[in-house]
């Protein structure tokens, strides 16, 4: 297995015989993005990205996968547009019927040539968020290769609490940042993604092998990523800047 960081959710995967991208984002630096539902002001919810993607080759990719299609720090304009050349994608529900693609609930499992991949666990942001539950995490297997979580964005819900335990993960690829929107009246002190407590805390309770945290910086509506990297075991985890690999 290789993994490639590409930035904030974006990874590309060597894994069992695919190439396989995550969350594509892929547009020029310096856009802004709002982030809150269509009736709210941008201002509470408009977040803008500081780095360039990095020159990686994305030709030939078998499988994307992407845990919601309606924020720009998951998938963007150039992000929707690489879709249209790969073959397989793979998603949340509502996502699926928007895109055009395969969807998955929670629990549910799709498989191509020896990869099966499952739908986890996740919730973007608080209970009473507009499409809160319109996202997914995935579970990867293959023979001889290693297990692999992708959180998806996600707080730490109870239900995740309960699964991580019994996925069996040797490799979590998991979504930090610690979202927040502080101009936005009710919202500004609650989370979108897994903070550093909770990712801490998810770790403890899936026993991975290797870490690499992702989405946690280049975003203005990120924590900083200094405590993340404080936080976390050393021993464990690969902290992969952009455009670096990784081999498993």
């Amino acid at each position: 297995m290789k993994v490639t960081y590409l930035g904030t959710a974006s990874v590309l995967l060597e894994y069992g015989g695919l190439r396989i991208i995550t969350d594509p984002v892929l547009d020029a630096p310096g856009e802004q993005y709002a982030f809150g539902p269509w009736y709210a002001p941008k201002s509470w919810f408009r977040s803008s990205r500081s780095y360039a993607v990095p020159e990686v080759d994305l030709e030939g990719i078998d499988v994307a996968l992407i845990s919601h299609d309606h924020h720009g720090d998951n998938l963007d304009a150039a992000g929707r547009a690489l879709l249209d050349g790969i073959p397989f994608v793979v998603t949340n529900p509502w996502a699926a019927r928007r895109l055009g693609a395969h969807g998955l609930k929670t629990g549910e499992a799709t498989g191509i040539d020896d990869v099966t991949i499952t739908a986890t666990p996740a919730r973007h942001g608080p209970r009473f968020t507009p499409q809160v539950n319109q996202v997914t995490g995935f579970l990867l297997s293959a023979p001889d290769e290693p297990t692999v979580w992708i959180s998806g964005d996600t707080v730490l819900t109870d239900e995740l609490r309960a699964a991580l335990p019994t996925m069996g993960a040797d490799v979590a690829i998991i979504h930090c940042g610690g979202v927040q929107f502080p101009a936005a009246p009710l919202f500004g002190r609650m989370t979108f993604t897994l903070d550093v407590h909770h990712v801490v805390e998810a770790l403890a309770l899936l026993s991975p092998e290797v870490v690499i945290p992702v989405h946690r910086s280049g975003w203005s509506h990120f924590e900083p990523e200094a405590p993340l990297r404080a936080a976390l075991d050393p021993a464990t985890t690969r902290w992969l800047e952009l455009g670096e690999s990784t081999a498993i």
